[in-house]
């Protein structure tokens, strides 16, 4: 199972994502945000879709603990 990650600090890590966004660019712009190796690991197991907005990432990290 996933590390739970805290959605607050999710979307502060995700600040300055241009949405509609895929996967790969909610790991991208984590870790240019300085997320930990840990939080890109945990979001790079989210399925490969289009989010439109940074809910949908916070829902989806819910999804994968349930």
């Amino acid at each position: 199972m996933a590390t739970k990650l805290n959605p607050i600090e999710v979307e502060k890590k995700l600040k300055g994502l241009d949405y509609p966004a895929k996967r790969q660019d909610i790991v991208n712009q984590a870790r240019k945000n300085g997320a930990d190796e840990e939080m890109c690991k945990v979001l790079g197991k989210l399925p490969e879709q289009t989010y439109n907005k940074p809910t949908d990432v916070t829902k989806s990290l819910h999804d994968l603990h349930s």
